[in-house]
């Protein structure tokens, strides 16, 4: 629940800050705006649901080229959904074409061109599956959609390279074109309906997960879960057909004695990997132990920022700050950058935040305290070196500011937080000096703040019982009138056209301007009209000026920003140990929490978490199914791991952190691992059910299958190259490439030996099957 802010606490009538009531109520004012330093309105479009936006850009764009305004008066785009979108989709575009084009060279090069334009045919028939499912389902192509496609293009060509290489291979022993097309439905269809499934449901718990980020990353299981189907389709149905029509004649009798250099070593290698076979599960399980030691030494991470060039700067005052007083700070943030190269345009919001531009971005809560600043710098660059002038501003005496850059995905307003929830404000307030202390002293924080402020200076109203009772009247009725004539009550409105202008009503600005004339302001009572001072009496006492409470309980939250370079997690990890010392000595009935973008990514992973047991439940059954065995499924399940050795590498040597976007990768990862076990298993069981020795099913399933396991790999691994340098996919395809290499390592080296292991303690040691 989010925190709610709630003006005072005692049973008295609270007025205001008197050390601002002369100007704040002498004229009260709505929010300025201002771009460039001149006044503003701002005009924000929302698009409306199934609508393109690409068409409405292009459609404001025209209007606003042919707008006539008053002299004097411009038009200027801030903010255009549109270009983000249409650079968003080019980026698909070109990681469409990159990843067709490394499929077309990777099958040139080991199946013959002809294979390889069948494979590549699968990759836009998969696509037009996919788009008519997505206009079925109403899913636009957005960050998240168009993310699950680019993820998707990794993977959906391994079905059609597995069915397309089964055909070669057959052709290559001389079987006819017809004869080829049914072994690869035969013997590889229901292994990649398997796998296909298990990466399907892997994804399952990223589209039900019951929180903010389930909500915007849900369209990675549809998207992603219906591309994989349709790859299955076009691999066992589109690929056997067109390899009947397009793949050459085959060669009669072809000797298959021959070994080609690449096989006899591997060969080589699988002997003695089941020659050792407890050495080499052993070797595997310390190595998976030493990657997941070495994972905590990853950067964890939310989501990423933006590489958005706009900056929001939010300016923090006293809370009971003046709108005026604000206003002022602000024009002198906005002097100082005025003329700044790095800087394309400034928008200032005093007294509220700036519109909802980005489905990220909250705006702050409306206040005369509180003011943001929106600026767009020239390029990715400019921002980083205006944030830096930014910091290193200096300010005058209790103007906090809060520099922040847009992120990629839901994310706190600071991405540090800690929240003190207990009775006493005086109590609450002493512990979060602490908590300010911890995090000021803490390396890598920044702009560290409390959302209570200080005490102030407050005009109370005192009424007493009595004199309540003998005229007739209430708190309730006598706090209505002081607002009215303080403040203002709307009696009417008068229309004007479309619009309504609304009539206030309140006290001349002589009386509102100074508090000792309160004392004789009219009150209507039951029994008569008398001056307030009759009914009690205004005192000057000091009180927090907003209150904020979460779920009902008082919340004072301290908070802080990160320093450019380091993860919110980071941060938080070093400040742990003075913040649970801190936790144990807590008084009773108070409670320290921490919030910002750690609780946020804790919340989303166990959101994702709870639907773990389900899903490994479901590809247990799947995969018993399939193979027909327990252990062999266990086997399998249990080869998901395996590409957490090469991810850590790959994360720990590129510096990349570990988020929500890379789980997503490690998902997959598993996904891909667990198919080609699947395959592996599969092929073993169907050797040694003709006879062969477990040693030789072992040997020769493994070299069957080595060919469109490594070639996936590679497809794989060269089509997210392009994409590592992603600001947002990039620690996905870092862990996918990494994963992959290791992975697919360990499948041909590792899962034999497992195989060996678990199924047969006697197999021959002596000398190198060579069986073909």
């Amino acid at each position: 629940m989010e925190n709610t802010p709630i003006a005072g606490h005692s049973g008295t009538v609270r007025v205001r800050d008197i050390a601002q009531v002369s100007r704040d109520y002498a004229d009260p004012a709505p929010s300025l705006i201002r771009y460039g330093g001149k006044p503003a309105v701002v005009i924000a479009v929302a698009m409306a649901d199934g609508a393109d936006g690409l068409t409405l850009g292009n459609a404001l764009q025209k209007a606003a080229a042919s707008a006539e305004l008053p002299a004097g008066m411009t038009l200027t785009q801030v903010e255009d959904q549109s270009s983000v979108i249409r650079e968003a989709v080019n980026t698909f575009l070109i990681m469409f074409v990159v990843a067709l084009s490394v499929v077309l060279l990777v099958a040139f090069v080991s199946l013959g061109w002809k294979a390889g334009i069948i494979v590549a045919c699968s990759v836009p028939l998969t696509l037009a599956g996919v788009s008519l499912y997505m206009g079925m389902e109403h899913i636009g192509l957005d960050r998240i959609s168009l993310g699950a496609l680019i993820l998707s293009l990794g993977l959906l060509v391994d079905d059609a390279i597995i069915s397309i290489e089964a055909m070669v291979v057959q052709l290559e022993q001389g079987r006819s074109r017809e004869e080829a097309a049914s072994f690869a439905w035969s013997h590889t269809a229901f292994p990649m309906l398997t796998g296909t499934v298990l990466t399907v449901i892997s994804f399952l718990p990223v589209g039900l997960a019951q929180s903010t980020t389930g909500e915007y990353a849900g369209e990675i299981f549809w998207v992603s879960g219906a591309a994989l189907l349709f790859s299955w389709i076009v691999a066992v149905v589109f690929i056997p057909f067109l390899g009947v029509h397009l793949l050459p004649e085959p060669k009669k009798h072809r000797s298959v004695s021959y070994e080609h250099g690449v096989t006899t070593m591997l060969r080589l290698i699988l002997g003695t990997s089941l020659r050792y076979k407890k050495a080499v599960a052993g070797g595997t399980v310390l190595l998976l132990i030493l990657a997941y030691s070495g994972f905590g030494f990853v950067d964890q991470q939310f989501f990423p920022q933006s590489d958005r060039p706009e900056v929001i700067v939010d300016v923090a005052m006293p809370p009971g700050t003046a709108l005026g007083e604000t206003d002022g700070a602000v024009r002198l943030l906005e002097k100082r950058l005025a003329g700044n190269p790095a800087l394309r345009h400034m928008e200032a919001h005093i007294g509220d935040g700036a519109p909802r531009f980005y489905l990220p971005y909250a705006p702050a809560t409306p206040s005369a305290a509180h003011a943001t600043l929106l600026l767009v710098a020239q390029d990715l660059t400019a921002r980083e070196d205006l944030i830096h002038q930014i910091e290193a501003m200096p300010l005058p005496v209790g103007v906090h500011l809060h520099v922040q850059r847009l992120s990629l995905g839901p994310t706190a307003d600071f991405p540090v937080q800690y929240r003190i929830t207990g009775p006493d404000p005086e109590t609450m307030r002493s512990l979060a000096q602490e908590v300010d202390a911890i995090l000021r002293n803490t390396e890598g924080t920044v702009s560290v703040q409390a959302d209570w402020g200080n005490r102030t200076p407050t005009l109370t109203f005192e009424a007493e019982p009595e004199k309540l009772a003998y005229f007739q009247t209430d708190r309730a009725s006598v706090a209505a009138q002081l607002q009215a004539a303080i403040s203002g009550e709307v009696a009417g409105d008068i229309p004007d056209g479309h619009h309504h202008i609304p009539v206030l009503v309140r006290a001349s600005r002589a009386v509102r301007s100074d508090p000792g004339l309160w004392a004789n302001l009219p009150i209507v009572t039951g029994a008569a009209v008398v001056p307030l001072s009759q009914i009690g009496t205004v005192r000057v006492a000091t009180d927090f000026p907003i209150l904020w409470q979460r779920n009902g309980e008082l919340c004072m939250t301290v908070q802080s920003g990160v320093a450019t370079g380091l993860q919110p997690a980071t941060v938080v990890q070093r400040a742990t140990p003075a913040i649970e010392t801190l936790r144990k000595r807590l008084p009773a009935g108070y409670r320290l929490e921490t919030g910002g973008d750690v609780e946020l990514s804790s919340t989303a992973d166990n959101a994702i978490f709870a639907f773990l047991p389900l899903t490994g439940g479901l590809m247990l059954l799947v995969l018993i199914i399939q193979l027909q065995s327990f252990s062999r499924s266990l086997l399998v399940l249990f080869s998901a791991p395996l590409g957490l050795i090469g991810m850590v590498a790959a994360l720990l040597m590129t510096g990349a952190p570990f988020g929500f976007v890379a789980l997503l990768g490690l998902i997959a990862l598993a996904g891909m691992i667990m198919r080609n076990t699947i395959l592996l298993v599969g092929q073993i069981q169907f050797n040694h059910s003709n006879n062969i020795s477990l040693h030789d099913a072992i040997i020769d399933a493994t070299l069957t299958r080595a060919r469109p396991v490594c070639l996936t790999a590679v497809a794989a691994v060269l089509a997210f190259i392009p994409l590592s340098f992603n600001v947002f996919w990039g620690p996905m395809a870092i862990v996918m490439i990494g994963g992959l290499v290791g992975g697919t390592v360990l499948t041909l080296i590792a899962v034999p030996a497992f195989y060996a292991l678990l199924f047969d303690r006697n197999v021959p040691v002596q000398g190198v099957s060579t069986h073909v």
